[in-house]
């Protein structure tokens, strides 16, 4: 059965345009096509990569952050409640309403002492400001060395400036040695991606990312198996291009230089929605859809492809939304948002709303406290009961 499933998948007609076979893939000593197995090398390859980014982050990105003044938030920690820690283990981590008044009964505490142990208790398990920064650091050092890596493979390459030379003699495109290193490079990364997500900063579209990268991992697995190498690349360097300016911007932002993170918000603003909304589509979705069908008919493998492009052009115009918006607020308020994409500090805005119920709560029982006594002073004057005031407004003192 095994071997049928293989025999079905690897199917000529799904993979190659109609009139081509495996047979005329055929390697040679000096012609080399991009074949299937190669793509485990990636596995391990990753590997490398997530064990080379626990030694940066700790190397380099740690004492950088210190150096730098990025000081982690002191948050209060939850009180040690049995009940409470299994509530938050076993059920949810935000009860309702009336779960918190269950709650409140079997702990003997009080409703508003409840709630707040759950809110610190989130807040314990939410990234501090050095993992943010850390994570930051790695993911520019990457697209850095990844974007400069793209410019040198294809500066020289004709696709590059030339639309139609990604579908000249394809698929009998022999695969390159740069470009064999430059796709492992990009598949690497997405894999450890993957591999240290449940370790990585969640942030508000969480579920996207995860869309997006398993798109991604099955557009560069699928590009090379098909050999849409040349496409491949131009979707690849497109992508790092952006994304160089993105992370210095979180680092900035950790580092609270406000007016150089804003700044770059900008120019990042611009570089991504002038690539993704702009280039992307031109130049490897059109080209993709039209330009390609000048050489072969349409086949499962056209449609394959451009369906993962479509699914990450509307990733794209997601991000892009959230990215309008923010910039339409930098420029009505002229300060940045909060990022719309991180993880929110619920203890930040909590806590100084506790705080002014208990100042509101305090001062409400001092103001009565003191006029029950008839002291109540204004501008400095004496308290009343030390005064005794005449018919004719003179004060005598007692």
């Amino acid at each position: 059965m095994a071997r049928s499933l293989y025999e079905w998948l690897w199917q000529h007609e799904f993979w190659l345009p109609p009139g081509i076979t495996w047979e005329d893939m055929q390697e040679s000593e000096d012609i080399h096509y991009p074949q299937p197995r190669d793509l485990l090398l990636s596995i391990p390859f990753a590997l490398i990569l997530v064990v080379i980014r626990c030694a940066f982050e700790r190397a380099i990105a740690l004492p950088l952050s210190t150096k730098l003044g990025v000081r982690d938030k002191q948050r209060p920690k939850a009180q040690p409640n049995p009940v409470l820690e299994t509530f938050y283990s076993m059920h949810c981590k935000n009860p309702e309403e009336g779960e918190l008044i269950s709650l409140s009964k079997q702990c003997d505490l009080p409703v508003r002492k409840v709630e707040r142990w759950f809110r610190h208790r989130r807040n314990m398990d939410r990234p501090s400001l050095s993992k943010k920064f850390c994570e930051a650091c790695w993911r520019f050092t990457f697209y850095i060395i990844s974007f400069f890596t793209g410019l040198a493979v294809l500066y020289d390459k004709p696709w590059l400036w030339d639309h139609r030379e990604c579908w000249t003699g394809y698929p009998q495109q022999p695969l390159q040695p740069c470009l064999f290193w430059y796709y492992m490079l990009e598949l690497s990364f997405y894999w450890s991606l993957v591999f240290t997500l449940p370790f990585d900063v969640k942030r508000k579209d969480f579920k996207e990312q995860v869309v997006h990268h398993a798109a991604t991992i099955f557009l560069i697995s699928f590009s090379y198996c098909a050999n849409y190498i040349r496409i491949g690349t131009l979707v690849m360097v497109i992508h790092d291009a952006s994304d160089c300016f993105l992370e210095p911007t979180k680092i900035f932002n950790y580092m609270k230089w406000k007016k150089t993170c804003d700044s770059l918000f900008m120019i990042f603003s611009a570089v991504f929605l002038i690539s993704r909304l702009v280039i992307y589509p031109y130049k490897v979705l059109y080209n993709t859809y039209y330009y390609s069908m000048e050489i072969f008919q349409p086949f499962f493998g056209y449609y394959f492809v451009n369906t993962l492009l479509i699914i990450l052009q509307l990733l794209h115009v997601f991000w892009s939304c959230l990215i309008i918006h923010m910039v339409y607020k930098f420029i009505l308020q002229g300060t940045m948002e909060k990022d719309m994409r991180s993880d929110t500090e619920e203890s930040d805005k909590d806590e100084e709303r506790d705080k002014i119920k208990e100042k509101e709560k305090n001062g409400t029982t001092y103001f009565s406290n003191v006029t029950s006594n008839g002291y109540i002073q204004r501008n400095g004057s004496e308290p009343l009961s030390s005064r005794a005031h005449l018919a004719n407004g003179h004060v005598k003192e007692r």
